[in-house]
């Protein structure tokens, strides 16, 4: 496989990916069977990515982060992503680029003290609660509400498929503070606040060592102090978000291409068929090169988009694509991949089996891929 330097690239990314990978091969790969049976991360494991300083890499340093830049960020996410269990990298991932983003960029200086260092800590893990039954790329759908009463909000609604929802400690929720479309405000939710509640922890094809929940708020009382940013911009919020959330779900699904072409190229050279090596057939060599091309083209757009945000360029369009391209280029790698393994790319427990699973959601989540070219073409 390629070398993985580009001219984004400086030594201290190096560093980064090495330290990451041997945190995966030593923490994770040996391990997250036994996660994807129990339906989660332990949470000693990310503490321990914690204590490594390994959850807030682009959070304030006062707060143990690491002021670390985009790209910075995405050598993390796509070293994170060499890892087989989707499920281990989903979790970590929702905490740093999804859910943990939202108190970076609009908490104020109370609330970054009650929760972003032990957050960064990996002492208290963050879900972010938007999607709903009735509306999920659609955020203006949302229906849960909150309304004022005296110094505190009170919410009422359900949130659906919330990732590290069973076992989170704060929660980011998104909800309706007024009758115009887009006036939506984000509030601090605490585990264990009267009346809001797990549903129900849901079964899923993949990401099977992730927690995913449907969460249930009956009259949650919050304090005033717990709104997060300013009253009716939560949608700008949650839109600004979605681009560095776009970019880390990218890094899964190049992360996943590599993973799987590295397994194949492994197996087709010591497969025997037809009085030869798989590696043999034309055929096969000619689709795993193709599958790679793909794959690296990806990634070099994935590293300028990043580079973009480096800039402070308006970069939705572009993640947009990214986003588009990778969640569907991910299933078609890894399908190939798959195929070349024949009967044992079916059966449970073989990594190439779990990355299949896994990769079929990067398509969706996140932004489907219908959304996200709708949000390329009306920006023509």
């Amino acid at each position: 496989m390629q070398n993985s330097t580009s001219i984004y690239d400086n030594p201290d990314h190096e560093l980064l990916r090495d330290q990451v990978a041997r945190f995966i091969a030593r923490e994770v790969e040996p391990h997250a069977d036994a996660w994807e049976e129990n339906g989660m991360v332990p949470r000693d494991v990310l503490k321990r990515m914690g204590q490594a300083g390994l959850l807030g890499l682009m959070f304030e340093g006062a707060y143990g982060g690491g002021d670390a830049d985009a790209l910075t960020n995405l050598v993390f996410a796509e070293a994170l992503s060499q890892s087989t269990y989707a499920g281990f990298i989903i979790t970590v991932l929702v905490h740093t680029d999804m859910a943990g983003p939202h108190l970076h960029h609009a908490g104020n200086e109370e609330q970054k003290a009650r929760y972003l260092e032990k957050v960064t800590a990996g002492e208290m893990i963050c879900a972010v609660g938007i999607t709903e039954p009735g509306a999920g790329s659609d955020v203006a759908g949302i229906r849960t509400t909150a309304k004022k009463d005296g110094n505190e909000w009170v919410l009422n609604g359900t949130k659906m498929f919330i990732t590290n929802g069973v076992h989170a400690d704060v929660y980011f929720v998104a909800a309706k503070t007024g009758t115009a479309r887009h006036d939506v405000t984000m509030f601090i939710v605490e585990k264990g606040t009267p009346g809001f509640t797990v549903g129900r922890a849901l079964k899923k094809t993949g990401w099977l060592s992730s927690d995913t929940a449907e969460l249930i708020f009956d009259n949650v009382r919050i304090p005033e102090g717990n709104m997060l940013g300013e009253q009716g911009k939560g949608f700008y919020s949650v839109m600004k978000n979605f681009q560095t959330e776009r970019i880390a779900l990218a890094a899964m699904a190049v992360g996943h291409c590599q993973r799987a072409i590295e397994l194949t190229l492994d197996y087709v050279r010591q497969r025997e068929a037809f009085g030869g090596k798989l590696w043999d057939k034309q055929a096969i060599r000619q689709r795993l090169s193709m599958a790679d091309a793909k794959t690296r083209a990806a990634r070099a757009f994935m590293y300028h988009c990043a580079w973009r945000v480096t800039q402070g360029h308006d970069i939705v369009q572009d993640v947009s694509m990214l986003k588009a391209l990778t969640g569907e280029l991910v299933n078609e790698v890894v399908q190939t991949c798959q195929q070349f393994h024949g009967g044992m790319g079916y059966i449970r427990e073989t990594a190439i089996e779990r990355l299949w699973r896994d990769a079929r959601v990067l398509a969706i989540g996140g932004g489907a891929t219908e959304v996200m070219l709708e949000e390329v073409a009306k920006r023509y």
